[in-house]
């Protein structure tokens, strides 16, 4: 394969790790506290060597994969009525307990377990902000959570929920379409006075109409590029054919 052939490829890569991104989110467009991804991506320049290539050819530009990084927009929030159902207005992440450790979300969708521990839509118990699971009794019957976070019943203070912030939220790691894990050496910073909001839930912030705009078109790049190689596999065929009837 020659050069125009390699950058169309990495092209092509591009296209399809770009539709594969989009179809993801896509597929989470109802997935509460969702929030999309993007991916990044770059010229890789390499410079041609023992040609003597045409002005303003000096270079090849391949498309190279940096990275993806989430829109960390706010999804929009739904008043639901349901008791447990919390969401945060502006900036934080509730703190759950996962079998892989405290992992961190904005679904604020939750409910009581079998021991009367306050559960995430996976199981996993919602952390107080001493890092303990939160449990309810069974006399507890009227929960209330004012904005700070503070779970009250009828019976009393049962304690507050944990709303931490990280200093470099675009280096968590997802873990699914709803938990992300912090990275190496990052540390949760708790948020004294979170804004959260008891009977709502923040949905996902990924716009349908907007996706399928975007997929379209990344998808008639592929579409192109691939016609692209098709051609030029043609030409460099067709070349070769040539050369060798010449020589026979």
């Amino acid at each position: 394969m020659d050069n125009p052939g390699y950058i169309a490829l990495s092209r092509l890569v591009a296209q399809n790790r770009a539709t594969a991104v989009l179809a993801h989110n896509m597929a989470n467009a109802e997935t509460p506290g969702f929030r999309a991804s993007r991916p990044v991506f770059a010229d890789h320049l390499e410079r041609q060597r023992g040609l003597r290539p045409a002005p303003g050819g000096e270079s090849l530009h391949f498309t190279q994969d940096r990275s993806t990084w989430r829109d960390e927009q706010a999804g929009p929030v739904q008043t639901t009525g349901n008791p447990l159902d919390v969401a945060i207005s502006g900036e934080g992440l509730f703190s759950v307990q996962t079998p892989r450790g405290e992992r961190y979300t904005r679904a604020g969708r939750f409910s009581l377990g079998p021991e009367g521990g306050i559960v995430d839509m996976e199981g996993n118990a919602l952390l107080d902000a001493a890092g303990n699971p939160l449990r309810v009794s069974p006399n507890d019957t009227r929960l209330t959570i004012r904005g700070d976070g503070t779970l009250s019943s009828e019976n009393g203070e049962i304690g507050r929920i944990r709303v931490v912030r990280f200093a470099e939220p675009q280096r968590m790691q997802a873990e699914g379409d709803r938990l992300l894990a912090a990275a190496p050496g990052q540390a949760p910073e708790p948020i004294e006075r979170p804004a959260v909001v008891q009977g709502a839930l923040e949905g996902s912030n990924v716009r349908p109409v907007i996706e399928l705009t975007r997929l379209t078109t990344e998808m008639r790049e592929f579409q192109f590029m691939a016609q692209f190689v098709e051609k030029e596999g043609e030409r460099v065929s067709s070349a070769v054919e040539r050369i060798l009837r010449k020589r026979g």
